[in-house]
């Protein structure tokens, strides 16, 4: 089943975790691309990058969780937190998903 993990960002965090940690971050996400199917910043009004998002395949909620807590940016202090929600995908690449009754 399909995820959407949404990012909360420490407004405190260094500004540089980031930067310093991208490299690991995305290696974490090449070695899972078969369950973290996209990830990437979320942007205030500002366009100042802050938070973040995926999506995931997952059989369940404790995978997701896993998942979360083995990416480098997790034990840094950069995530102030996460929300794990529950996505049917009604609709992809041009082409319907489901049938209309």
């Amino acid at each position: 089943m399909k995820f959407i993990i949404l990012f909360e960002d420490a407004p405190d965090a260094d500004p540089d975790i980031r930067k310093s940690h991208m490299a690991h971050h995305l290696d974490f996400l090449e070695q899972n691309s078969d369950k973290i199917e996209a990830a990437g910043p979320l942007s205030d009004p500002a366009s100042m990058g802050r938070d973040g998002m995926w999506i995931v395949e997952a059989n369940n909620e404790a995978e997701v969780d896993r998942l979360v807590k083995e990416d480098p940016f997790w034990p840094t202090g950069l995530r102030k937190s996460y929300a794990v929600i529950r996505w049917t995908q009604v609709y992809a690449g041009g082409s319907r998903l489901i049938s209309a009754p």
